[in-house]
């Protein structure tokens, strides 16, 4: 008889969500964590706990460089931890400390925050709530975080958080109506799921003015096992805006090159084939649209987790990896999926996976779209924990795809 190991404290998902200025940039990240597999938010018992979990993985073990480039990173501090700021992250000027809603403004913990302010952190308040007891954070404050679904903030404190110098992200922004109406309440950075909405980006999509039949051209050929470098390169050149991304990206400062890459060709045999393939696609799917690029990320981390997950299942990392690269296609490319299936040269089994998560393919993908969404019950400790070991080496692997990107 097989006994069935009960779920432990060890059993918690991890994952970032993006932060966007009012441009649509991706300046900042926000690590979350979920202490149960199967939490939808953060329903933690014990908060030390979890953010010692959480600091220790991104910060320790993979590094805030690989997980989110020169991005800033929100890091959630319970009280317990401002009051010891030697628990709190090393890398002091690219991480923002939140303050979590529950804690206020007491002497013991101004006194803890001017020091943790003294050691050069930014200091952002989660889900604020301006009450007597909490108005003496705002003389600390460099963000205030204000949810603006369950609740959004009365009026005149905008006035009182303006006039103070503090920037506002605007937190559970779920279309574009409500981003840009936050735009114009004067907020600066916004977090949420509106930029992966698909009714959100079909006009700019579409009025792009690219050759799409070209850029369908290129997905396909990028998808046989013997590309063909002439082939890609002249299928490249098609698309000067993409050209441009390509080589300004090899370029970045963040390669530091002693000989600047001026061709095609150059870039391509820089690049390698994986990455190549991953990058030319990527940008292609998200077709410069601003909102797509900041799925980018996403989209290339649920990837990469999915060639990973290939060795369990006996299946190619290519096809794996081309299954969760494709699966946000008729949310990037503004195409209904089985149309873009129809377009490309997939194998069957890749279709089936990206049209109802048919087949062994299809279970990967599905898994990692679980994992995603932290909805794992099934699932024990020991699998959970190798998930959050494959998400932070794709999420990792991802960022340096895309480095050089931010400065285009």
């Amino acid at each position: 008889m097989t006994s069935v190991k009960p779920a432990t404290r060890n059993a918690y998902c991890i994952a970032l969500q993006p932060i966007c200025d009012s441009q649509l940039s991706h300046v900042a990240d926000e690590l979350l964590y979920r202490a149960s597999s199967g939490a939808v938010s953060a329903v933690i018992d014990d908060p030390v706990m979890a953010t010692a979990r959480a600091c220790n993985a991104a910060f320790y073990e993979t590094g805030i460089e690989a997980l989110c480039g020169s991005r800033k990173l929100f890091f959630n501090a319970p009280r317990d931890w401002l009051l010891k700021p030697d628990l709190l992250p090393p890398d002091v000027e690219q991480v923002v400390i939140e303050v979590l809603e529950n804690v206020e403004g007491d002497p013991e913990v101004m006194q803890a925050l001017y020091e943790v302010k003294a050691r050069g952190y930014t200091l952002a308040l989660d889900d604020f709530v301006l009450t007597p007891q909490t108005r003496p954070l705002l003389d600390i404050a460099d963000i205030i975080k204000l949810d603006m679904l369950e609740q959004p903030p009365k009026a005149g404190e905008l006035d009182i958080y303006k006039a103070k110098g503090i920037r506002l992200l605007a937190e559970k922004v779920e279309d574009r109506e409500s981003f840009e109406t936050c735009r114009d309440m004067g907020f600066s950075l916004f977090q949420g799921y509106f930029y992966a909405h698909p009714t959100v980006k079909g006009s700019a999509a579409v009025n792009r003015g690219r050759n799409q039949g070209a850029q369908l051209q290129l997905l396909g050929e990028l998808q046989k096992p013997d590309v063909d470098f002439d082939v890609l390169e002249k299928l490249l050149a098609q698309d000067p805006l993409l050209c441009i991304r390509l080589l300004r990206m090899i370029n970045s400062v963040r390669y530091q090159r002693l000989h600047e890459i001026d061709s095609l060709r150059q870039a391509m045999l820089l690049l390698g084939l994986k990455r190549l393939r991953a990058l030319v696609m990527s940008l292609v799917l998200a077709n410069d649209d601003p909102f797509n690029m900041l799925m980018l990320p996403e989209m290339l981390t649920r990837a990469a987790m999915c060639e990973r997950l290939a060795k369990d299942y006996h299946q190619s990392p290519e096809s794996a990896f081309m299954t969760g690269l494709l699966s946000m296609a008729s949310l990037m490319f503004n195409q209904n999926l089985e149309e873009f299936c129809k377009q490309m040269p997939l194998s069957s089994q890749v279709k089936s996976a990206l049209m109802g998560q048919g087949g062994q393919l299809g279970k990967i993908l599905k898994l990692v779209m679980a994992y995603e969404a932290a909805s794992l019950n099934t699932l024990n400790d020991q699998a959970i924990t190798k998930l959050n070991h494959y998400y932070l080496e794709s999420r990792s692997w991802a960022s340096e795809t895309l480095v050089g990107l931010e400065s285009i």
